[in-house]
């Protein structure tokens, strides 16, 4: 008892510290787009923000809100921590219930940053499974829901390639033999390749994106923690995007220096790789905005030694100036600590004209900014192959009036009947957005 007294005091006086540590000084929307307000570092330097909305979970009935024109339903409920959803070709939806691996705490900052995330809803033990949806009539309502695949070790990526299944857990991409139409996976996983997942492994989600012919696996993954503490060496391989050669098992980096990539999709037009991407903490409210960019094979994108591109963050101390020199400034802003992870782009023919060929971009939410920002799946419309306007609200509603946290909007993706899927991985949703039958189609 006297433990966890003591433990609640020094939570209580770090949340108390951080709460000295000002507010924003730009609007949210002044983070987003192409040319966002890159200000200067926050002067109380190490000082972490920290303000996690706490996590209350939805009352009966609840839901996030839509635009007018469109329908918002529950299209599963009582998962456990659903982090990813992927559409199969016959219609049927796998839901990754998935969080981070055990890990042991080490120092103050690590038991004060789990508290935190205790509080905002993101501890808890991952159920290591995938669940199958099934909407047999397409009447938008699950009637067959199955355990497709358990056992598994922080997964999250999933791509199906003729009848293969890739599964990505957070320290290798596994194999399954896969039967269209099949409610579950029976045979044994063969293991493809590795994957960087030593400690700390702060950054635990690997997601899959199967390449247009299906040779190739691109594969996103996290660093380390926040700013290559441990050293560069400890980030091989990390902080980017891993290709994998299905025919050979060749593995090699594709791109680098993005912190936290997670959401990958092809661009409809011109066919070029997007990522979503997390970036770094601790330099203040409105630093620094995370984006989602094409990825250009070979490209550095300047995590750790700088940001928005050419940008040097001093606090690194293994300076690389001639990469820094070809940092790639990111092609659009999406908002300071939104923790813009889910990526999709819409290519259904149920939504308006408007969003045929733009993204949508699951916001996770911020612990470390004042007020809060994210918390919503936002809509980026494209023309040519590049963000063509601001970036729009487009499911609201996950924080309630006191700021509390009702849910998380993680992975996103898009249906056989062109309906927009979110995974709620605190309300343990996951949600069906479709157009009101009176919104004109596209």
């Amino acid at each position: 008892m006297l433990r966890q007294s003591a433990s609640a005091a020094a939570l209580l006086c770090a949340l108390t510290l951080a709460a000295c540590n000002g507010t924003a000084e730009l609007a949210p929307e002044e983070t987003y787009g192409a040319t966002p307000k890159i200000g200067a570092p926050d002067p109380n330097g190490p000082i972490p923000v920290l303000n996690p909305a706490k996590a209350v979970r939805w009352s009966p009935g609840g839901k996030p809100t839509a635009p007018a024109g469109f329908v918002v339903t529950a299209y599963a409920e009582g998962l456990d921590h659903p982090r990813w959803v992927y559409v199969l070709p016959n219609g049927d939806v796998l839901v990754v219930e998935s969080n981070a691996p055990p890990r042991e705490e080490k120092g103050i900052k690590a038991w004060v940053q789990k508290q935190v995330m205790s509080r905002a809803g993101a501890v808890t033990k991952s159920a290591n499974r995938i669940t199958l949806l099934r909407d047999a009539d397409g009447d938008g309502e699950v009637e067959v829901r199955t355990k497709f695949l358990d056992g598994l070790n922080s997964p999250l990526g999933v791509a199906l390639v003729g009848d293969q299944l890739y599964v990505a857990n957070t320290d290798a991409v596994l194999r399954y033999a896969y039967t269209p139409g099949a409610t579950s996976v029976t045979g044994p996983g063969v293991k493809v390749a590795d994957l960087p997942a030593g400690e700390p492994n702060g950054h635990w989600t690997r997601n899959l994106l199967a390449s247009p012919d299906g040779k190739k696996l691109f594969i996103s993954v996290g660093s380390h923690g926040n700013l290559a503490e441990g050293g560069i060496a400890l980030e091989k391989n990390r902080a980017g995007i891993l290709e994998l050669d299905l025919a050979t098992g060749a593995l090699r980096q594709y791109a680098s220096g993005l912190r936290n990539p997670v959401g990958m999709g092809w661009e409809p037009s011109g066919g070029a790789l997007w990522t979503s991407v997390n970036e770094r903490d601790m330099l203040g409210h409105d630093l620094v905005p995370d984006y989602m960019t094409s990825v250009k094979e070979g490209g550095f994108y300047g995590w750790p030694d700088s940001y928005w591109g050419k940008t040097v963050d001093t606090r690194f101390k293994e300076q690389r100036p001639e990469l820094v020199a070809r940092a790639i400034t990111p092609d659009y802003a999406l908002g300071a600590h939104t923790a813009s992870l889910g990526l999709t782009f819409y290519e259904g023919a149920a939504f308006p004209a408007k969003y045929q060929g733009g993204a949508f971009v699951g916001q996770h939410g911020s612990w470390n900014r004042k007020p809060v920002s994210g918390y919503k799946v936002v809509f980026v419309p494209f023309s040519g192959g590049k963000p063509s306007g601001k970036a729009e609200d487009f499911l609201t509603g996950f924080l309630n009036a006191k700021g509390e946290s009702l849910g998380r909007p993680v992975g996103v993706a898009v249906d056989a009947k062109g309906a927009l899927l979110v995974a709620d991985d605190v309300g343990n949703v996951v949600w069906r957005v479709t157009a009101a039958a009176s919104a004109p189609a596209s």
